[in-house]
Parts: C-alpha cells; structure tokens; sequence
C-alpha cells in the first residue's frame, strides 16, 4: 500500500495526496463495489424479476408465454379461465398466440401472480 502525501492546514491534516495509478485502482474498486451492490438489490428482488428456467425454456422451445407461466404454475385451461374470468375458448386462443387484449393480460397475470409484461411474446415487445 502506498503512503499518501498528507498536506496541512494550520496544523491540521488537510489533504491526502495518491499517485494517479493508485487513484485509479481506488476507483475501480469503488466501480466494483457499486455493481455488488446493484447484484445484491437484484438478488433481494429476485422473486418479482427472475422468469424460472422451465418457463423460459418453453418459451424459446416455441410456446407462447400465456401457456409456459400456465403449466409452470400447473393450471389447467378452465381453471386458469375461471381465475381470470376469461372464456374457456378465448383463453385457447391466448395459448396459442392470439394477441390478447390489455385487460385479458392483466386479469391473467393476477391469476398467474406474474407482471402483464411477462405474458407478452419476448418478440413483439
């Protein structure tokens, strides 16, 4: 560790003055810190950010983001459509890529305890 050159101002210590290498491996550090701490506050949300490995497997395998969430959660169809007040045959419909309109994706995403956003094809957003 280097020792930093201290200057005084009547008497008392003042300032700390550091090579400029030294600076700069201070502020990678501090840069370092900063992105552990945006990880942590990441990981202390995980469970409204994360999308589960099943659900986005199936979602790049083809399926449509309404029926991944569907059966990771083990819902059926009707079951699902009830929830949601949504008829049996508009939500086959959603499962298989109809576009589904604002209040439909709200009502399935509180029945599916997931954000709206999360039942929007990945490609169209």
């Amino acid at each position: 560790m280097i020792k930093p050159q201290i200057i005084e101002k009547d008497g008392k210590p003042e300032y700390a003055v550091i090579p400029v290498a030294e600076s700069r491996r201070i502020e990678a550090m501090l840069d370092e810190l900063e992105d552990i701490r945006a990880f942590d506050a990441a990981l202390a949300r995980q469970d409204r950010c994360l999308i589960p490995f099943e659900v986005t497997s199936a979602i790049l395998d083809g399926a449509r983001p309404i029926r991944a969430w569907r059966e990771h959660r083990g819902i059926s169809l009707n079951a699902l459509a009830d929830a949601a007040g949504i008829e049996s045959s508009r939500l086959a419909q959603l499962d298989v890529g109809a576009k589904a309109a604002a209040d439909e994706l709200q009502r399935l995403a509180q029945a599916l305890q997931v954000q709206a956003d999360d039942l929007t094809d990945p490609s169209t957003r």
